[in-house]
């Protein structure tokens, strides 16, 4: 027994080859399955699903919020569930949910069917996606935590870069029910997953007799004082719900922008379907280094000051979108969402670990995502309904651009992570 731990210490604890890089990798898939293509994916099927089942703005925007209302419900119980059985059970079960409620998406024949699906989508991805966190902070050191969040994170990216093309070629291909197909193969990818990560997912390094990655000499999980910790003490804590206001304005502002990115293109932006999923991929593409870029800045420069950066960026990009609508203010505002999408999950992620430990961090993060999510419920829902009753989407992108900037005023009240860790 002794012998073989020390073959895995020498394959997998040293330098590049340590098995973090694993447990990064297979996360980041995770993140593409019940995110990248659970829910973005639906942003580029949202025109023809709409034509096909025949609803009209306000039911896609009820349709989307749906989805976000299970990924909400899972968002805290996800965070505990993690932390009581393991994330690489709640995370292999979250994505069989998710996996085969896409199946049935492509299934549906009538709206309600439909939104029923995107409710358990939802709730397979909360499930999925929230217990990464946990991952994150249990294999790499806090001085590590910003730049594996921001790889992580760009499973996002690979949603829309993978949607994009993916989706018009489907159209063009087998017509009017290419959609459907897409949920087809969206659902089958996002199980393959599922069978990854229950054969390569670790919850800890101790479970393969390593230490996490990092510099951090001496750095341990068990003397960390999080563990001592009380669940009570960390839903009461201030920096908690502070934090989860801050997140509840990225939540109601980016939603709307990739909800209807597409769909605004086609219809008021004189694109066709596949220019307008060709600038989505391109907006993928700049996306791809976001996390990772904003996730290593922020522990340089703090996670406060990164957020208010971001926050300015994304306020800048959704108001071009509705104010500049001609295709070079559509390429800029585009460009600039895409070099900062990630950011803020990324240095939310980061921020968790720093302040409540890695035995709470899945927790924590857990609870901020609901106040996030209640922000992306609320989002698509009015934006749908203002573009029913105006006849254009322009002010529901210029109200996400008011909520960015307001969450970078926000971010700035933060107090500094060494500050907060210490009312714990």
């Amino acid at each position: 027994m002794e012998e073989g731990s020390k073959k895995v210490r020498k394959v997998f604890g040293q330098g590049f080859f340590h098995y973090a890089w694993v447990i990064l990798v297979i996360g980041t898939l995770v993140v593409f399955g019940s995110l990248g293509l659970g829910r973005f994916g639906f942003s580029v099927l949202l025109p023809t699903m709409q034509s096909g089942l025949d609803m009209d703005n306000t039911q896609a925007g009820i349709m989307a919020t749906s989805n976000l209302v299970g990924y909400l419900t899972l968002s805290v119980l996800g965070g505990a569930l993690a932390a009581r059985f393991g994330p690489r059970a709640v995370i292999t079960a979250g994505l069989c949910i998710a996996g085969t409620t896409m199946i049935f998406t492509g299934l549906s024949d009538h709206f309600f069917s439909a939104t029923i699906w995107r409710v358990l989508t939802g709730i397979g991805s909360g499930a999925a996606n929230i217990p990464v966190v946990g991952l994150l902070t249990s294999w790499f050191t806090p001085r590590r935590r910003g730049l594996a969040a921001g790889v992580v994170v760009t499973g996002s990216s690979l949603g829309l870069i993978v949607a994009g093309p993916v989706v018009p070629m489907a159209i063009s291909v087998f017509g009017p029910e290419g959609w459907r197909v897409c949920w087809y193969i969206f659902g089958g990818v996002t199980l393959g997953i599922a069978i990854m990560g229950f054969f390569l997912l670790r919850n800890r390094p101790s479970q393969m007799d390593l230490e996490p990655f990092g510099p951090d000499a001496g750095y341990s999980l068990d003397s960390s004082a999080a563990q001592a910790l009380r669940w009570g003490n960390v839903y009461k804590s201030w920096a908690l719900w502070h934090l989860g206001v801050v997140y509840t304005a990225f939540g109601f502002s980016y939603i709307i922008y990739l909800t209807f990115f597409v769909k605004y293109l086609i219809t008021e932006g004189g694109y066709t379907v596949i220019g307008a999923g060709n600038l989505f991929m391109i907006m993928g593409w700049c996306s791809m280094l976001c996390g990772l870029i904003w996730g290593t800045l922020s522990d340089v420069i703090g996670r406060r000051m990164a957020l208010v950066s971001v926050y300015c960026i994304h306020g800048v990009s959704f108001g071009l979108f509705a104010l500049w609508p001609i295709p070079a203010g559509f390429i800029i505002s585009a460009v600039l969402f895409g070099f900062s999408a990630w950011s803020i999950p990324a240095i939310m992620t980061a921020t968790c670990g720093d302040v409540f430990g890695p035995r709470m961090a899945p927790a924590a993060l857990g609870f901020v995502t609901l106040l996030f999510g209640i922000g992306q419920a609320l989002g698509p829902g009015i934006a749908g309904a203002m573009a029913d009753r105006t006849g254009s989407f322009s002010s529901a992108f210029v109200l996400a651009s008011i909520v960015a900037f307001t969450g970078a005023v926000s971010a700035l009240l933060l107090r500094s992570e060494s500050t907060a860790a210490r009312d714990f």
